[in-house]
């Protein structure tokens, strides 16, 4: 799927992608001999003469119904399963899936990947809650297993099934660095996970605000032109419908290597410029010959990621930046300054009928950084919020759901 802005009833597109398995009762069919799981990430069943194939395993709390689904195409015992990447959206359903003699094949830094999540996890589950709790209903949720590969792919792994040749590829330039692509010479067909993230030709999500190892630009280049230079038929990514035709896949291809080329040199040549980040990130834009969608990642977060990647976290703005006191500890004395909480939120909604909801949420934090619960102050919030969100054209999610739960935490305070 490539380049809508919204699912059906308005819905951010990887809201729709997401919950697209939600109304699946039989098994997709791809090809004569590849069948799909709609789930979170989906989930792809190859068959061969001797045994099956399944690229991905989905998520834990919907293994056993993705196990009912994929008995309506299986040819043979499970021999392989590959894991794209190392978030239970793809290996969830192993435990349930596997069976005896089944091989799980995962790129070498799989198991660091996961120990990395697993390790923050009360941290980024708080995160994923606030922007993921409308979109991924779980009732009883199930947490993500320990999975330990029998084949860690160090660059490269090859092997025959049933007449079928499989060439696994290191990609760490995808949305884990334990991205894996799924390459089958003799049918022209690549899998690629959520290398290119959750919607194929969109601007890449280089570091989700759900907070993640911000992934390299050049890594994601480079593991793009992996794929591009393989020539495939037929693209099946993790969400959506393959994208099919050589020349059409190489187009896409070659539009998004141009456009994120494009990104990091303009992003480059701000910085040699002398352009701060946030003058970078309202001014950079894509050529028109060269737009992606902005469903999961968006052009000003990538040129932020980019800059970040390439010059670390002090940005030469200010020197409190080098320690351990922030702006807001100063809420009180500007609010003092000001004639009060109320008085910052009455020049907010100035900022606001300026159509400047931004410069109001700044005037706002400091003023609820006094009086969390000044009631001018959050209703200036409430419009600020409102319009940005009219502003963002719900497209992306991140930002869709971000800007929801904020007017959803309104709501529920007290008064």
């Amino acid at each position: 799927m490539t380049g809508t802005a919204a699912g059906p009833g308005g819905q951010p597109l990887v809201a729709a992608l997401v919950g697209e398995g939600r109304a699946q009762t039989t098994l997709t069919a791809v090809a004569d001999f590849i069948h799909m799981v709609k789930d979170i990430s989906n989930a792809y069943l190859v068959t061969t003469r001797d045994g099956d194939v399944l690229v991905n395993a989905g998520f834990m709390d919907t293994a056993e119904r993705n196990r009912s689904l994929l008995a309506g195409g299986r040819a043979g015992p499970l021999r392989s399963i590959i894991i794209t990447q190392g978030h239970p959206d793809h290996y969830g359903g192993v435990p349930v899936l596997r069976e005896a003699g089944t091989q799980v094949i995962a790129e070498r830094r799989f198991v660091e990947t996961c120990r990395h999540f697993q390790q923050l996890q009360p941290y980024f589950g708080r995160r994923s809650a606030k922007l993921w709790g409308g979109t991924i209903r779980r009732s009883a949720p199930v947490p993500p297993p320990e999975v330990v590969p029998d084949i860690a792919v160090d660059g490269r792994h090859e092997f025959e099934q049933g007449g079928r040749r499989f060439e696994l590829i290191s990609t760490p330039g995808g949305e884990s660095p334990c991205s894996l692509v799924v390459w089958m010479p003799a049918e022209r067909v690549v899998f690629t996970g959520n290398l290119f993230g959750p919607v194929f030709r969109s601007m890449p999500n280089l570091c989700t605000i759900r907070g993640d190892k911000p992934r390299s630009v050049q890594r994601y280049l480079d593991s793009l032109d992996r794929v591009r230079q393989l020539g495939a038929e037929l693209l099946i990514t993790g969400h959506g419908e393959p994208i099919r035709g050589v020349a059409e896949i190489r187009a896409d291809l070659d539009r998004m290597h141009a456009a994120v080329s494009w990104l990091r040199d303009a992003v480059v040549a701000g910085m040699n410029a002398g352009k701060d980040v946030h003058t970078l990130m309202r001014e950079v834009r894509l050529p028109d010959a060269l737009v992606l969608g902005e469903h999961h990642g968006k052009i000003s977060w990538a040129v932020r990621t980019i800059w970040e990647e390439y010059s670390g976290w002090f940005h030469y703005d200010s020197t409190t930046s080098l320690y351990a006191v922030p702006r807001s500890a100063v809420d009180t004395d500007l609010a003092e300054l000001a004639g009060g909480a109320q008085a910052l939120a009455g020049r907010a909604r100035l900022k606001l009928d300026q159509g400047r909801p931004l410069e109001a949420l700044h005037l706002i934090d400091i003023a609820l950084g006094v009086e969390p619960a000044q009631p001018q102050a959050l209703a200036a919030k409430k419009a600020a919020l409102e319009l940005l969100l009219q502003q963002s054209g719900g497209t992306n999610l991140s930002e869709v759901m971000w800007l929801k739960s904020e007017l959803s935490a309104i709501g529920k305070l007290p008064g």
